[in-house]
């Protein structure tokens, strides 16, 4: 399946001087394709670069059926299915994983892309990375060299730069960790965070819709660690005490083990949580916006409550460990461990402070035009770029 224009050897996928790189941009879950899409548009804004839109994995599961946005959105070249509904679990992500790999290889060998890009530390990113390694694709790999170390995706993402041939990592801070991995210098790029771009033009939302939300004062957002269900679900309902009688507009968690336990203390919360099953970027980052401004908070475990939060002046409080170790804006979080009290005080504080305003450790929303150039200046055919040699 060689696309228009081709005119380079369909064995080996080398580019021709005549035709503009394929980029194959892989996106498998809702929170990875919000920061993907500027990333997206940029490669395809561009006259030398050609964008490929490979949707996977949780995308493609149902109720939420997020594909669907992706289509919405842009061409989508190609789908991976890989977990299936109702199956959630270490050892169904395992299943995923491998069928992932062999999924993506094919769907890799009949578009032949010069680049794959990947993003993040999921099991999509991963199998999609270690198929375009062994099949001997150039890899880019963005936010790496982050740190998260309460789930086992920490380890995928540094595994997943081991692979890579491209480092687009979102702080200095992160990159200085790929380097003392071994990876050329030459081969990596601090660019800031795609999860920053875009937020300055996106309005607050509505007064209609915020009334059908609830006016909420709280934004909930946990996703599970690891744990068993009934962990993860004693976890949220202490989270959820500590919230007391605030407005609460609770979103689901992700597909990670535990999610049905999240789900089952949210489901048995009181009148005063709204459950909204999804919720597309630029209608959260509108919550978050007037969140902000009406003296609300958000408060859970996912990695927007410390990067666009801050950006969007809306105070967080970042529940548990699973984001330990992840660069923070100083005075912009509040940390809680999973305790009712603290909860408590944390959102207090929260909501009582004054809007973030000062410098952004994850940059400055022009990741993606700095994606798309990197991977237009540099040659994803260079043999000293694909022979991976640690520089340690």
């Amino acid at each position: 399946m060689i696309g228009p224009g081709w005119h380079g050897d369909e064995r080996d996928g080398k580019a021709s001087p005549d035709r503009p790189r394929r980029c194959a941009v892989v996106t498998g879950t809702r929170a990875e394709f919000g920061l993907l899409r500027p990333v997206m548009h940029a490669i395809a804004r561009r006259d030398d670069l050609e964008l490929l839109v490979i949707a996977a994995g949780s995308h493609l599961v149902s109720p939420a059926l997020t594909f669907r946005d992706v289509k919405a959105e842009f061409d989508v070249t190609d789908s991976v299915p890989m977990q299936t509904a109702g199956r959630v679990g270490r050892w169904a992500d395992v299943e995923s994983l491998s069928k992932g790999v062999a999924r993506f290889g094919r769907s890799f060998a009949g578009h032949a892309p010069d680049w794959v890009v990947v993003l993040g530390d999921r099991i999509e990113a991963f199998a999609a990375a270690t198929a375009a390694s062994v099949g001997g694709l150039a890899l880019a790999h963005i936010h790496g060299g982050d740190r998260a170390e309460g789930v086992a995706d920490e380890a995928m993402r540094h595994a997943i730069t081991k692979l890579a041939h491209l480092h687009l990592p979102a702080t200095e801070t992160s990159a200085e960790r790929i380097l003392r991995m071994g990876e050329r210098p030459e081969d990596v790029r601090v660019v800031g965070s795609p999860a920053i771009d875009g937020l300055a033009g996106v309005e607050p939302v509505g007064d209609a819709r915020w009334k059908e939300m609830g006016e909420p004062e709280v934004v909930l957002l946990m996703h599970p660690v690891g744990r068993t269900d009934e962990a993860e679900e004693h976890a949220c309902a202490v989270v959820l005490e500590g919230l007391g009688d605030a407005r609460v507009l609770a979103l689901h968690p992700n597909l990670d083990p535990g999610r049905g336990g999240i789900m089952r203390a949210l489901i048995a919360a009181g009148s005063n949580v709204t459950l909204v099953e999804h919720m597309k970027r630029d209608a959260f980052v509108g919550v978050l916006r007037r969140l902000g401004r009406s003296g609300g908070a958000m408060v859970g475990n996912s990695s927007a409550g410390l990067i666009e939060a801050a950006a969007l002046g809306c105070p967080s409080v970042d529940v548990g460990h699973r984001q330990a170790g992840r660069e923070r804006a100083d005075g912009a979080a509040w940390w809680a461990g999973e305790d009712a009290g603290a909860v408590r005080d944390a959102v207090s504080s929260a909501r009582a402070s004054a809007p973030f305003e000062g410098p952004h450790p994850f940059g400055d929303g022009r990741a993606g035009e700095r994606i798309a150039s990197a991977l237009a200046d540099s040659d994803p055919h260079d043999e000293r770029r694909l022979r991976k040699r640690c520089v340690f």
